[in-house]
């Protein structure tokens, strides 16, 4: 997995919706399941919002703890 991934996910803010201004890794885990159903949407913020649901998903959100200082 590409570490600026990661550093994406704490530092990139949700663009439109509800969530908007939020940073992906901060969304809601129902959030991220809707968008999972539904489909997420193409480009870099689809993958980043995938692989946060992957992340919570797997409960492995203590990985971003770290980076969230930077």
């Amino acid at each position: 997995m590409d570490s600026s991934l990661l550093l994406e996910l704490v530092k990139m803010k949700m663009p439109f919706g509800k969530y908007q201004g939020w940073t992906i890794a901060s969304l809601p885990e129902s959030y991220l399941v809707w968008f999972h159903s539904k489909g997420f949407p193409p480009g870099k913020l689809g993958i980043l919002l995938g692989t946060m649901y992957e992340i919570k998903l797997n409960g492995l959100e203590y990985l971003l703890q770290p980076l969230k200082g930077r």
